[in-house]
C-alpha cells in the first residue's frame, strides 16, 4: 500500500516539475524579454486587416507541420510496434512539451517514450534519433545552398570560398546521407567502444536498426522534406503578415541561413529563440526590414507552431503514468 502511495507521490511530483519547467520557459520567452512591450506594441501597429490571410494560414499549417512529423515516427516506429497517428501525435506533442526547456529538443525522447509500453522504450528512442536525423540531413542541405545563396546575394564571400563552401558542404551531406541508408554501421563502431557492462545492452537495441529498409528511409526522408518547407511557408507568411515584403527566394535563404546557424547552437528551444531572433535581426538587417517586425515575426512563430502544441502535450502529460511509462510501476 504504501509503495503504491509513494509512486503516485513521485509520479506527481514528476509532473509537477514538468509544468514548472514549462511555466518558467513561457515567462522567459513571453513576459520577461526586454523589448516584449516594443513587440507587442508593434504587432498592433504593423498588422493591416487585409493581411491577417497569412496570419490564418500559418495557423492552418501548424497541424500539418506536427501531423507530418508524427507519420515520420509512426513510420519509424511500425516495423517494431504498430502505433496509430492518434497515439503518434500525442507522443510528438508530449515530447515538444518537454523539449522547450531541454538543451538541443533532447526532451524530445523522453516526451515520445511515454506513449509506448516501457519495453519498447529504446525503440522509440532509436526511431526518434533516425528520424532526427532524416530531418537534419534536409535542414543542412536546404541550408547550405540557401546560406550560399544568400552571401552571394548581398557580395559578402568571394568565388574561392562560396566553390570550398559548396565542396565541403555537399560532401558533409553525402557522407551524412550514405550513414543514413546504412544505419546499421553503427553496429560494428558499437563492439569497439568501451562500454563495460553497458556493451551487451546496448549492442541488442541497436540491432533494431536492421529492421530499416531504403524505401522505408526514403519515405521517412521525404516527409522531413515536406515538414521543413510547410515550416519554412509558416515563417514566410509571418514576415508577410507584419509588413516584410520580400521575394519568396530570397525569404526562402534567409529563413535556411537562421535555421542553418542555430543547428549549431545547443540551447534548450525557448532560449534558442532568442538566439534566432538576434540571427534574424542579422539576416533580415540586409533587406531593410524593420527590427520590432522581425521579432514580431520570429515571436508570433513560437507561439504558434511550439506554446499551443507544449500546452496540448503538457494535458497529455498529466493525464499519463510517468512511471508506468517508464517501467517502473504496473
Amino acid at each position: 500500500m504504501k509503495i503504491a502511495e509513494n509512486r503516485r507521490t513521485l509520479n506527481f511530483l514528476i509532473k509537477a516539475i514538468i509544468v514548472i519547467f514549462l511555466l518558467w520557459a513561457f515567462y522567459r520567452q513571453l513576459f520577461a524579454r526586454k523589448n516584449i512591450e516594443e513587440i507587442t506594441q508593434a504587432m498592433d501597429n504593423l498588422v493591416k486587416p487585409d493581411l491577417f490571410i497569412f496570419l490564418g494560414l500559418a495557423i492552418v499549417l501548424m497541424p500539418l507541420n506536427w501531423g507530418l512529423e508524427s507519420e515520420k515516427w509512426r513510420q519509424l516506429m511500425a516495423p517494431f510496434l504498430p502505433v496509430s497517428f492518434r497515439k503518434a501525435m500525442r507522443a510528438i506533442l508530449a515530447g515538444v512539451t518537454i523539449s522547450i526547456f531541454t538543451p538541443n529538443r533532447i526532451g524530445e525522447y523522453g516526451g515520445r517514450i511515454l506513449e509506448v509500453e516501457a519495453r519498447y522504450n529504446w525503440k522509440g528512442v532509436l526511431a526518434t534519433l533516425v528520424g532526427s536525423l532524416s530531418q537534419l540531413i534536409v535542414l543542412l542541405s536546404f541550408g547550405m545552398a540557401g546560406a550560399l545563396y544568400y552571401l552571394h546575394k548581398f557580395e559578402m564571400v568571394d568565388a574561392y570560398v562560396l566553390s570550398s563552401s559548396i565542396f565541403v558542404g555537399s560532401t558533409l551531406i553525402l557522407l551524412m546521407a550514405l550513414i543514413y541508408f546504412n544505419v546499421d554501421m553503427a553496429l560494428p563502431l558499437v563492439r569497439k567502444l568501451p562500454l563495460g557492462k553497458w556493451k551487451r545492452p546496448v549492442f541488442k537495441q541497436l540491432l533494431m536498426l536492421r529492421q530499416y529498409n531504403n524505401i522505408l528511409l526514403a519515405k521517412v526522408l521525404i516527409l522531413s522534406l515536406l515538414r521543413y518547407l510547410v515550416y519554412c511557408f509558416q515563417y514566410y507568411l509571418m514576415l508577410r503578415f507584419f509588413g516584410i515584403n520580400i521575394s519568396l527566394i530570397l525569404a526562402l535563404s534567409g529563413i535556411a541561413t537562421i535555421f542553418l546557424v542555430q543547428t549549431s547552437v545547443p540551447l534548450p528551444m525557448v532560449v534558442g529563440l532568442l538566439v534566432r531572433g538576434e540571427i534574424a535581426l542579422t539576416v533580415w538587417g540586409n533587406t531593410g526590414a524593420g527590427e520590432l517586425a522581425v521579432l514580431a515575426a520570429t515571436f508570433s512563430l513560437f507561439i504558434i507552431n511550439l506554446s499551443v502544441p507544449a500546452l496540448l502535450g503538457l494535458v497529455i502529460i498529466v493525464r499519463t503514468n510517468v512511471l508506468k511509462s517508464l517501467g517502473y510501476a504496473k
